[in-house]
């Protein structure tokens, strides 16, 4: 019962983190283009790596809850 409930605080807290920094970039990158329309061609890919970053993170919490 203890494993489950460590299994579930690992997701819960290892996508806390993830979800909270992929809205902020998302959220920041949409204010810089409409500050700047014309550098969407800059922030959008370094947006889209960042959130695939960020991501990253949760998935990693994602396996380590489940092969731990």
């Amino acid at each position: 019962m203890e494993i489950v409930l460590a299994k579930g605080a690992a997701i819960a807290i290892g996508g806390i983190g993830p979800a909270l920094a992929i809205g902020l970039i998302g959220f920041k990158a949409m204010e810089a283009i409409g500050r700047n329309p014309e550098a969407q061609g800059k922030v959008l890919p370094a947006m889209l790596i960042g959130m695939a970053f960020a991501e990253a993170i949760a998935i990693y919490a994602l396996i380590l809850a489940f092969t731990g």
